[in-house]
Formats: structure tokens, sequence, C-alpha cells
């Protein structure tokens, strides 16, 4: 079977209708920076709010100054927009495809941590590489769940399609795939969300669930260039084709 690592998005979306649930690794873990941040935004503090969402105007930040604990929840492969997330289009899929990404989709939240896809959560707002109060989330993440994830991933292979930021959060200790985009030659970096989020759509379309049988499928706009294993990390080369 196949666990696809995969990024957050600075964007959200309103709302949710979703029950509450224990999340990935136990919610006790989550508490004391859940329970930070929820102070900072009903602290009234402006300064430290804006500083936090990373957001410029105060009035911008009224949408996401709510109780976390008592707001709606959504599942978080739905609740994130933004390139990735607009290439994935979760929304057009067929209900088996997105169950796949609910149960196969693991997500590295910059509040929550390591979250499964299907795991609800509310909608909020930190700026990438923030601290929330006196707590740094990704070395917090990285201590607290590392070994949960270990023993999790075990008997998974895995595919990292994460932004390298979040190499901060969790250090795969096990043999893995990550995938590399070029066009022309040289290697892209804003457009790669685009193209990861393409590439976890067809492993939904799919059902995929292994590597080799994501090395066989054709996916429109990429061509398999070369692989490469570096240590315990296989490198697959994409070109670009238009």
């Amino acid at each position: 079977m196949l666990k696809v690592l995969f990024s957050p998005s600075e964007g959200k979306k309103n709302g949710g209708k979703e029950k509450a649930k224990e999340l990935f690794g136990s919610n006790s873990a989550r508490e004391s920076i859940l329970n930070g941040y929820n102070n900072i935004i009903n602290s009234g503090n402006k300064e430290e709010i804006i500083k936090l969402f990373g957001i410029k105007k105060f009035n911008d930040c009224e949408p996401y100054i709510n109780d976390i604990f008592n707001s709606p929840l959504m599942s978080a492969i739905e609740r994130y927009q933004g390139i990735a997330y607009d290439y994935l289009e979760f929304d057009s899929l067929d209900e088996k495809a997105q169950e796949y990404l609910k149960l196969n989709t693991m997500i590295f939240s910059n509040l929550y941590g390591p979250l499964l896809g299907g795991d609800t959560i509310a909608n909020y707002k930190v700026k990438q590489g923030s601290d929330i109060g006196e707590i740094a989330p990704d070395k917090f993440y990285k201590d607290r769940f590392s070994y949960q994830l270990d023993l999790y991933l075990s008997n998974y292979e895995i595919l990292d399609l994460r932004a390298g930021y979040y190499d901060k959060f969790y250090k795969i200790s096990k043999p893995y795939t990550t995938l590399k985009f070029l066009k022309g030659g040289k290697s892209v970096s804003h457009w790669a969300k685009a193209y990861r989020g393409l590439v976890l759509r067809e492993l939904a379309k799919h059902n995929i669930n292994s590597i080799e049988e994501f090395i066989s499928l054709e996916i429109a706009t990429l061509q398999i260039k070369e692989i490469k294993v570096i240590k315990n990390k296989t490198e697959i080369v994409y070109n670009i084709i238009e």
C-alpha cells in the first residue's frame, strides 16, 4: 500500500459540516499548541495576531478570529486552497477517489501537524515559519510525532510530495520516493505545486497502491526522464511536455 505525504496551503475554505473526531496521533499531543493558538487569536492583541497570521491589516485578520474548538469542521483535504489543491480538484472526483485521498494522503499542517486527508479541522491561519507563542511548530511536531509516524508508515511505501520546508516536521527514516519536474531542462519551483496536485489527482483517480503501479501510470503532460536512487531516496525526474 501507498501513503502520500503532502503540504498544506496558505489559503483555506470557510465553513464545514463535518463531525469532530480524533486526529492522527491523538488530539492530546496537540493540546498545548492548539491552546496557545486559540489564546493568541482571542487575546485582542492586534500586533501578535498580525504577526501570527502574516497579514498586514488587522481588518483582514477578522475572518480567522474564532474559537477553533467551537468552529465548523471540514476534512483537511477539502479545507486547503492553493495551486496544488486547484490542480487536485477534489470536488470533481468521484466518491471512490475522494475516499482514497482521505485515507492515503498525509498533510503536514503548520498548526495541526500531521493529518490524514480525512481528519476534520477548523479554518485557521498560521504564516509558514511563524512561532505560535513560545512554540515552533516544526520542532514541536518533529519531537512529538516522528516515532508515531515511523510506526504508522512502517508497512507502507511512501511517495513524498511535500515542499522542502515540511521536511522539518518529519524526516523519513525508511526508503521513499520523491519527484522532480523539469521544463526545458531546468527544475521548476513555483509550478512544482501544480504538478504535485496533478500527480495526487491521478493517483486517486486510478487507485494507485504501490510505487510500481505509479511508475507505470501515464500522466498527461509528464514524461519520466530518469529515476535516480540516492541512499534511501528514489527520485523520479519528469520532463514537462507541452
